[in-house]
């Protein structure tokens, strides 16, 4: 039987169930019960706007948003989101979702972090960043009714030192890739987690990168020399 949380239904088809089993066998609680609650703000703040969204679309790229920042689906180099975005691509192409779909999942994982840029796109990655920017940075709070806030919260509890452990999840998720932060928010989380992070700056590296000045481009260059027979 289908769950309604705060009017929001569940999606519990056989691929969400299976993506909750594998959510709830991967991530820690703190992540699980994070996740519900990105699904479900997104969902509400979507029938608010009045956005036609597919359900189970929105529900994949809430559960697998934060997969990236987990040992068994963290690469060497990308960073998480993209790693979590890559878990979800390979779980829907098992399950025959179409390109068009994956694209968009994809997207709305790999674009949660970024902002400025999910609200112009398509609803589903528009509501994922939106459900995450409600949980974890309070981003129109009051847009919520009270009811709404407290039925999601009843459902899936907000840990009461959730604010630490989400930063710390975040910290644990990138600390050994500290490169792929540069130029988002993650940067920040590092700088406060871990005393030995250096932030690169986009100006030093293009002040710095191998381009010299127009006469030094062309000093080992030589105009090729026509013969005229």
């Amino acid at each position: 039987m289908s769950q309604i949380i705060a009017g929001v239904k569940i999606p519990d088809s056989q691929m969400a169930r299976e993506a909750t089993q594998l959510v709830r066998d991967t991530e820690s609680d703190l992540l699980y019960h994070h996740s519900r609650r990105v699904f479900l703000f997104g969902a509400l703040a979507g029938e608010r706007k009045q956005l036609t969204f597919d359900p189970e679309l929105l529900y994949i790229g809430a559960m697998f948003h934060d997969m990236g920042l987990t040992e068994a689906y963290s690469s060497a180099h990308d960073r998480f989101e993209v790693d979590g975005a890559n878990a979800a691509q390979n779980f829907l192409r098992q399950h025959g979702i179409r390109d068009s779909e994956i694209e968009l999942v994809w997207d709305a994982i790999a674009l949660h972090t970024t902002p400025g840029i999910p609200q112009y796109k398509k609803p589903v990655v528009a509501l994922v960043t939106a459900g995450v920017e409600m949980d974890v940075l309070g981003l129109a709070y009051d847009e919520f009714s009270a009811d709404e806030r407290r039925l999601v919260v009843a459902a899936h509890p907000r840990e009461p030192n959730f604010k630490e452990g989400i930063i710390d999840a975040f910290a644990q998720g990138t600390i050994k890739k500290p490169q792929s932060t540069f130029g988002n928010v993650k940067a920040d989380v590092l700088a406060l987690k871990d005393s030995s992070y250096k932030r690169l700056n986009f100006c030093s590296i293009i002040l710095g990168s191998e381009w010299g000045d127009p006469e030094q481009i062309g000093a080992n260059c030589h105009n090729p020399v026509h013969s005229h027979g």
